[in-house]
């Protein structure tokens, strides 16, 4: 019976220790996991500050001897690199405005409003997030040239602000807000715009932020879209006027990670203001 109550009393302590065990397991991978994600940005802040012959010296040489911050002006002042900045940054701020109201209605009629075949509709909808763009591609472009958009920014901003994953967001998210609450503001007289603009968007600031993140950082990272519709030089993305530190005989590197580093700088600070509603908004999105 001794034996017994002493092998039962160290249960627990080795339970809590193999338990102990997993996490120190799980803590590493994840730590080496996130070190392998974030090392190339290192690289690339490192290169960015180096001479265009120390970059890819070996070993790696994470801290330059000498930082050349002369190549973050240099990336300013060589191309129009301000005029592309200002391009994309106009392409994602409308493109991400749009995309957000549009979404927001149609998720609304989709949650709240019911009419024939609504989830037929929904279904129908959701289904062409399945089409490959390559497929859309042409005909895209034929309407575009149709509407005489071709070269111009409004043919991006068109194309960006209708997103099937836009309105399921929104949808799911709505689904979640009591149907009481708008019952409460029909008997008060709210129409539906009123209640989808008083009372159902304030609630929506985590569905908002998420579809703002993924919209804005799908619109500043885009490069097959200009390529294909923008033409005139002073129209470029950030995307297309990096392609000028690639020559067909020389490659500027240091020049090219320095307009990297610029060009990542608006979406971290987007991700960062708009975090803590993002991970609401992800975590919730299924939740009726």
């Amino acid at each position: 019976m001794e034996m017994a109550t002493k092998a039962s009393s160290y249960t627990p302590i080795q339970k809590s220790k193999k338990i102990s065990m997993k996490q120190i397991i799980k803590y590493v991978v994840i730590i080496l996991v996130s070190l392998m994600m974030v090392l190339p940005f290192v690289w690339m802040l490192s290169a960015s500050l180096k001479a265009e012959s120390e970059i890819f010296g070996f070993p790696i040489k994470w801290i330059p001897e000498t930082f050349r911050w002369s190549n973050y002006q240099a990336v300013w002042t060589k191309v129009p690199f301000h005029l592309y900045y200002l391009n994309t940054l106009k392409i994602a701020v409308v493109t991400t405005i749009l995309l957000v109201i549009n979404s927001s209605l149609a998720g609304y009629a989709f949650a709240k409003i019911k009419f024939p075949e609504s989830n037929r509709l929904f279904f129908i909808y959701i289904a062409t997030m399945m089409i490959p763009y390559q497929v859309m591609m042409i005909p895209q472009f034929m309407l575009m040239k149709e509407l005489g958009l071709v070269n111009s920014h409004w043919a991006l901003i068109l194309l960006g602000c209708f997103n099937p994953f836009g309105v399921f967001l929104f949808r799911q998210f709505f689904l979640s807000i009591p149907d009481e609450l708008m019952e409460a503001a029909r008997i008060d007289g709210l129409n539906e715009f009123g209640i989808y603009w008083r009372i159902i968007m304030p609630l929506s600031k985590p569905a908002i932020a998420t579809l703002v993140i993924f919209s804005f950082m799908h619109s500043w990272n885009d490069f097959l879209g200009p390529l294909i519709y923008l033409t005139s030089d002073h129209l470029y993305t950030l995307q297309l006027g990096i392609q000028h530190f690639i020559t067909e005989y020389n490659t500027e590197y240091a020049l090219l990670m320095a307009a990297a580093v610029s060009a990542i700088v608006p979406t971290i600070i987007v991700y960062f203001l708009a975090q803590d509603h993002f991970i609401e908004g992800v975590a919730n999105t299924g939740i009726k």
